[in-house]
């Protein structure tokens, strides 16, 4: 009976072990994945991370999913449609809201009496 038990914890970290491989591929994937959004819509790897956060959300696709499709993108010369338009809306969000950030609020001129 205790190598039955034994048997268990192995087996358990065996597929913990598994998991954490996983974990670390897909890890890189999405890293990779915020360095063609950096290179593609010319922005920072922290809006990078923020647009593929929202390409996930918005296509209700796994990030580790969207992280695939923009890898692959290069080599393939294609995205499919709806991820491509998202995308794309994202990135014009994102550089709306930065040119925002970036402009300083002006006095506005004082109204004629």
């Amino acid at each position: 009976m205790r190598g039955d038990g034994r048997d268990r914890e192995i087996a358990a970290l065996r597929a913990q072990a598994e998991r954490l491989k996983r974990a670390l591929g897909e890890n890189a994937v999405v890293d990779q994945a915020i360095g063609v959004v950096i290179t593609y819509g010319g922005v920072d790897a922290e809006t990078g991370r923020e647009v593929l956060q929202e390409v996930s959300r918005r296509t209700d696709t796994a990030p580790a999913q969207v992280a695939e499709h923009l890898v692959r993108w290069p080599h393939r010369t294609w995205l499919p449609d709806t991820l491509h338009q998202v995308l794309d809306a994202a990135l014009e969000r994102a550089r709306s809201a930065a040119s925002r950030a970036d402009t300083p609020d002006r006095p506005r001129p004082a109204s004629a009496p």
